[in-house]
């Protein structure tokens, strides 16, 4: 997984409506990256309509929000639907950019082994470096780390601009 102080590593996908999506794209403000296991699921439900709550206060601290996961555009256009999400979704389906995230792990579940996305999110500054990294997030706490974190960067950005 890439480490606060690393350019965050470059992607290109489809978001819920279709639409390529790029990192490049975001330039120029925070980014809150975050990648769940799967659409739909009760702690991606949890975690997204945390993220959609604190939406407006994230807007307001110059931030946006993007989710990545497995599976496609139209289930991410489902899943947004259904929970009123204001934010967008990349669907990530050969898990590429979950891997150069380093967010594409082993996982045991009933005793069965696999591969899936394990659950983190990056705070990525508008010059597109890493800033914070939750490598293991607990979906109903998170958002309020986040938060706290975007205030503590700028705030730390004000007061070097400002010497």
């Amino acid at each position: 997984m890439p480490q606060a102080g690393q350019p965050a590593p470059a992607f290109e996908l489809p978001d819920d409506s279709g639409r390529l999506r790029s990192l490049a794209d975001e330039r120029g403000s925070w980014l809150v990256l975050y990648f769940y296991p799967k659409d739909d699921t009760p702690g991606c439900a949890t975690e997204a309509c945390s993220f959609r709550d604190a939406n407006e206060e994230i807007l307001a601290r110059g931030a946006r929000v993007l989710g990545v996961s497995v599976l496609d555009s139209e289930s991410k256009a489902r899943f947004k639907s259904k929970y009123g999400l204001p934010f967008d979704l990349l669907a990530d389906e050969d898990h590429a950019v979950a891997e150069r995230y380093g967010t594409w792990v082993e996982k045991i579940n009933y005793g069965k082994t696999y591969m899936g996305v394990q659950r983190a999110t990056l705070l990525i500054d508008p010059q597109g470096v890493i800033r914070r990294v939750w490598p293991s997030v607990k979906p109903d706490e998170h958002v309020a780390q986040v938060l706290d974190a975007l205030d503590e960067e700028q705030a730390a950005d004000t007061l070097r601009a400002s010497r």
